[in-house]
């Protein structure tokens, strides 16, 4: 299983960091901004050869599952 934040989503806020950075604000001022949107990926076939029984509600929850 892997949790982690949506690769796009860190892209648009970076580039709306460095948009802010061009048009004069300082980087120092800028408030620290953390990540809303997350990927909840299962991978199956692993889970399988080492014996792990992933529930269907979980399996329902994940953004992708490996197979």
């Amino acid at each position: 299983m892997s949790y982690y934040t949506d690769p796009e989503d860190q892209a648009r806020s970076a580039g709306i960091q460095a948009g802010k950075i061009f048009r004069g604000a300082k980087p120092g001022d800028l408030p620290i901004e953390q990540a809303t949107k997350f990927q909840f990926i299962i991978n199956l076939k692993t889970a399988k050869q080492l014996g792990i029984v992933v529930p269907p509600t979980l399996l329902a929850q994940a953004d992708e599952v490996i197979e």
